[in-house]
């Protein structure tokens, strides 16, 4: 990080000196899992470029320009933009339900002329965005009065809701997880937090009634993959063989069999890892994981360093969105926790997702540029 004095709000910074902000570092260590990302991609397609590998380059190298672009625009910029940014999110939301693009049997996609495009994943960064304008302009005292609780809960309810009725538990999940996270962050007391995780636990018999049967038969196949390995557990049985074949240090790059033969599903997006482990092993996926976990230290030291709230919660909830992505795809492909369908941040294959991330990543440097940058509390909580 650097320790240039920094105008303190006094000046505004020319771009040159904004460029100079930049935290390269960050920059760099989210390219090198990028490319991991797109040798990968190389991998599963048999050693070609063709599919994946090239049109995902392609889009980490837009993705590339949009994070710094979206670095050097000042933070109280995107602090107004906050809300309309949300409101984008829930109107494409609503347009999914009406005239959404199935696939894989779900409606998560519309299409803009020869752009197909999931807006759950940009209601994740929009939610965000809201969220810490909201938060913004509230005391710790604030956050845990019922009254001033309504519209933040709202805010995250609505679009899970939308999310889940496409439908896509995966992400309707990070929603409820991003949205609750940042209510903690702002210093939402305990008396509300213990009560809503036992009221979640309760209603677990409830919300089983209204899973889709695929989603059902996700959890039984979760509890017993057995029962079903030819069928509904064919994926997760598949990519624990894949998982354990690769031992402590892998076959080899383009050395995967489960992929290369196709016994592996999803093998390019939601189980990228898999292929990770049987090439690279134990040690592979280690590997990746501490890189994930530099990038992760990276968001949670830029956060502290804010001199705004609006900052400081922007960086942390959008630190935290990406560790959900890490957390669930992993933990779905161990067997750890039902299939959800969700991807592993700049390693699946996927537009929408990449450059919703990047996008993510240029909020958090955005923060990071103008770190020194001081907003009123009084410009926060206002709709």
């Amino acid at each position: 990080m650097s320790s240039r004095p920094y105008a303190a709000a006094r000046r505004t910074l020319t771009m040159g000196e904004k460029m100079l902000e930049v935290n390269w570092g960050l920059v760099l260590l989210i390219a090198v899992v990028a490319c991991i990302g797109l040798a990968m991609q190389y991998s599963v397609a048999g050693g070609h470029l063709q599919p994946w590998a090239q049109p995902q380059g392609i889009r980490f190298l837009i993705g590339l320009a949009i994070l710094i672009g979206v670095s050097l625009i000042d933070i109280r910029f995107w602090m107004r933009a906050a809300y309309p940014a949300y409101a984008i999110a829930f109107l494409l939301l609503i347009v999914v339900q009406v005239a959404g693009h199935v696939g894989l049997g779900a409606e998560r996609w519309i299409q803009i002329g020869p752009i197909q495009l999931q807006p759950s994943e940009l209601m994740k960064i929009a939610l965000v965005l809201a969220l810490s304008r909201y938060l913004h302009g509230m005391s710790v005292e604030d956050v845990s009065r019922p009254l001033r609780l309504i519209v933040p809960l709202i805010m995250i309810v609505v679009p899970a809701v939308l999310v889940l009725k496409q439908p896509n538990l995966g992400t309707a999940t990070i929603l409820m997880a991003d949205g609750c996270s940042m209510l903690f962050l702002a210093g939402l007391s305990w008396w509300w937090i213990l009560p809503t995780i036992a009221s979640v636990v309760a209603s677990v018999p409830v919300v089983w009634h209204f899973l889709h049967d695929y989603q059902k038969q996700r959890v039984l196949t979760f509890l017993n993959p057995a029962s079903d390995a030819l069928g509904a557990g064919w994926n997760i049985s598949q990519a624990e063989i894949a998982m354990g074949s690769g031992g402590f240090a892998g076959k080899g790059f383009v050395q995967g069999t489960q992929s290369r033969l196709n016994f592996l599903p999803e093998k390019e997006t939601d189980f990228i890892f898999t292929s990770l482990g049987e090439e690279f092993g134990f040690v592979g996926c280690v590997a990746l994981l501490l890189l994930f976990a530099l990038v992760i230290g990276y968001g949670i030291r830029i956060a502290m360093s804010s001199r705004s709230q609006f900052g400081r919660l922007l960086a942390m909830g959008l630190t935290l969105n990406f560790f959900f992505y890490i957390m669930i795809n992993a933990a779905m492909v161990m067997g750890m926790i039902p299939v959800v369908g969700i991807p592993m941040p700049l390693i699946s294959y996927g537009g929408t997702a990449m450059l919703t991330v990047m996008f993510g990543f240029g909020l958090l440097m955005s923060v990071h540029v103008h770190r020194q940058v001081e907003i009123p509390r009084s410009t926060g909580a206002i709709i």
